[in-house]
């Protein structure tokens, strides 16, 4: 979850020669470089491309570019049906960077860990695209809901299709993994994401695993408490929490066939280490033996100390699982009698 970026000073470092994030995540010597800074410092278990859900927009007809306070600006909004015909076909070429940088990192890696990609869910990038950036309320897209349905349903069609292609020229280009970001679908009331983003995951779940059966898929949502059950009805095989959610109640909410990621909360990091391993110790704990990602939060914050994030992925390397799996054979030998 967004390992490299400003709490690192090599990042910072390179950043002032730099400045441009869409320069750092769509220049391939940078992305590489980027992406292996957190790697490098503390060997975490995936590699993941240093680039942004946005990234894909102008293959398929939206510009938009990335302002430091503002943050994402797009320039070609989404309003009208007329807008819609300046959408094509995504044109991979476009995003060549990305293909070559997923192969470079995979190739470096090897055996040693996994290339992890990411793209945004349908709805996540439709807010963006009739906003015109990011928002606090969401209420021009979720007018749109019901002032305009059809529209938005067109919108969400092509994103599917993009995105799905997207994701296979990910894997096609090295990606062991893709994590699905549907990050303000918790913006939505259960009853109208059921609507207006499941079944938009749910196709490209089914378009990627048609043509990529091996690679697993996860899903993310910020605020997913009320949403759990549903995501694991859109067929990925991980479902991400939310820090608001308990490991422990979400893990029994979803049952022990389908995976598990998270979470700790990033701001952990900010408090003494000792604290920092017993949430670590707990959350493992509360997921249980098998089927379960450790990681931190939506991404490392800004400030957060280097150590910390050390500390961290320590403890967790540390940690094993040996009394619970002496239970499991206690327990298979008894049934076996």
């Amino acid at each position: 979850m967004r390992q490299a970026g400003r709490y690192m000073s090599v990042y910072r470092k390179l950043a002032e020669k730099h400045p441009s994030f869409r320069e750092k995540s769509e220049t391939t010597d940078l992305i590489v470089e980027i992406s292996f800074q957190p790697w490098e410092a503390f060997r975490p278990d995936g590699v993941i491309i240093f680039s942004d859900i946005l990234t894909p927009l102008p293959a398929f007809g939206v510009l938009f570019d990335i302002e430091e306070v503002r943050g994402p600006v797009i320039q070609s909004l989404i309003c009208s049906e007329d807008c819609l015909k300046a959408l094509h076909p995504i044109d991979l070429e476009k995003l060549h960077f990305v293909g070559d940088s997923l192969k470079i990192l995979r190739q470096e890696v090897g055996d040693h860990t996994a290339v992890l990609g990411f793209v945004g869910a349908p709805w996540t990038i439709a807010t963006y695209i009739v906003e015109g950036g990011t928002t606090r309320t969401y209420t021009t897209v979720k007018s749109m809901c019901h002032t305009a349905p059809n529209l938005l349903r067109a919108l969400l069609s092509h994103l599917t299709k993009a995105i799905s292609e997207y994701i296979i020229y990910q894997v096609e280009s090295g990606a062991h993994c893709i994590q699905i970001f549907d990050s303000w679908g918790g913006q939505l009331p259960p009853d109208m994401w059921e609507q207006w983003s499941k079944p938009y995951i749910t196709e490209i779940v089914s378009m990627v695993q048609n043509k990529c059966p091996k690679i697993p898929l996860v899903l993310y949502i910020n605020g997913n408490g009320g949403l759990l059950e549903r995501m694991k009805g859109t067929g990925v095989d991980v479902i991400g929490l939310d820090w608001t959610v308990d490991m422990a109640d979400g893990r029994k909410r979803l049952g022990n066939d389908i995976c598990v990621q998270g979470i700790v909360d990033p701001t952990y990091l900010f408090s003494p280490l000792p604290a920092v391993t017993e949430e670590i110790q707990r959350v493992v704990k509360c997921a249980g033996p098998c089927g379960h990602f450790l990681n931190l939060g939506h991404g490392v914050l800004v400030g957060t100390p280097e150590e910390a994030v050390a500390h961290f992925f320590e403890v967790t390397k540390s940690l094993k699982h040996e009394s619970s799996s002496q239970n499991h054979a206690m327990e298979e030998s008894k049934l076996l009698v």
